[in-house]
């Protein structure tokens, strides 16, 4: 299957209205763990309506222009899996709210016959006022589609992670059945679910969405480096470097360096690094 650079580079689905409630913002924070401790008060105020606060990388499934699952764009959906992501805040996040998201595909790489083609995306959140609320980048990373042509053949460099041992840890667990929760927040592919589906692709078993694998790292670095206060995200970017599977705990490596911070996430029982070249900004606060 040949990648269609021109049918890709062409759509654009235009805006797609974003409306949630305080029940999807609770949703998304227990299907990234976020609640597995009752006593924790951190974690309780993004899952409890009383004081909700939506959880800063909920942004990433808001707005989603979808999978390219035509056959036009040339995109074999079984040899697709995501790249990287990253979310950067202009203003807080409502905690429910009516948004309009803005959604373009910004480029596609070509890694050359044989090797792989990244499509990249960037969409917008804006609230009823116009004031734009968040932006997102993501890519997918298509297997074996390199060598249509492309003339973009490097990605850009990615976030260096400080060498040597890092300052802190964060180890979360993964409940088995994580991906069938965090699928509802939208993104159905089924090697997150079907073993036969994922066996084709290549996989032992069902994977963890690479947002909701983002999602648990978020979640160890607000709890690490930020006491859990919301307002000093600003933004977070990783790339998606090994599968996690559900079930697996996932250490989060942490080096702090003022207001940046550079972290990377392996799975303990593989050992294997999963997310990498990450780095969050933080905003000024407590």
């Amino acid at each position: 299957m040949t990648l269609n650079y021109e049918k890709i580079m062409a759509h654009n689905p235009g805006d797609i209205a974003v409306r949630y409630t305080k029940n999807d913002s609770i949703f998304y924070a227990l299907s990234i763990g976020i609640g597995m401790d009752p006593m924790d008060a951190g974690q309780l105020k993004y899952v409890y309506e009383r004081d909700l606060e939506a959880f800063p990388a909920m942004a990433s499934s808001l707005g989603w222009m979808g999978r390219l699952t035509d056959p036009e764009y040339g995109i074999d959906a079984r040899m697709v899996v995501a790249s990287d992501l990253g979310v950067e805040l202009h203003a807080p996040l409502p905690a429910e709210g009516e948004l309009v998201s803005r959604p373009r595909v910004k480029g596609i790489v070509d890694k050359g016959a044989g090797n792989a083609a990244i499509v990249q995306f960037e969409r917008d959140l804006y609230d009823a006022s116009g004031t734009k609320l968040a932006t997102i980048r993501n890519s997918i990373l298509a297997r074996n589609h390199g060598g249509f042509g492309g003339k973009v053949t490097t990605p850009a460099e990615p976030h260096a992670v400080p060498g040597g041992a890092p300052d802190l840890t964060c180890d979360l667990p993964t409940p088995p059945n994580l991906a069938l929760l965090f699928r509802l927040n939208g993104d159905t592919n089924p090697i997150h679910v079907d073993p036969d589906r994922a066996k084709a692709a290549g996989f032992p078993r069902p994977l963890l969405h690479g947002a909701a694998s983002y999602g648990i790292a978020a979640h160890a670095l607000m709890r690490t480096v930020a006491d859990y206060h919301t307002e000093r995200f600003g933004s977070m970017e990783a790339r998606f470097a090994r599968p996690v599977f559900p079930g697996e705990t996932l250490r989060t490596e942490i080096w702090v360096r003022g207001d940046e911070v550079s972290f990377r996430c392996r799975t303990v029982e593989r050992g294997e690094v999963a997310l990498d070249n990450g780095l969050l900004r933080l905003r000024p606060g407590r």
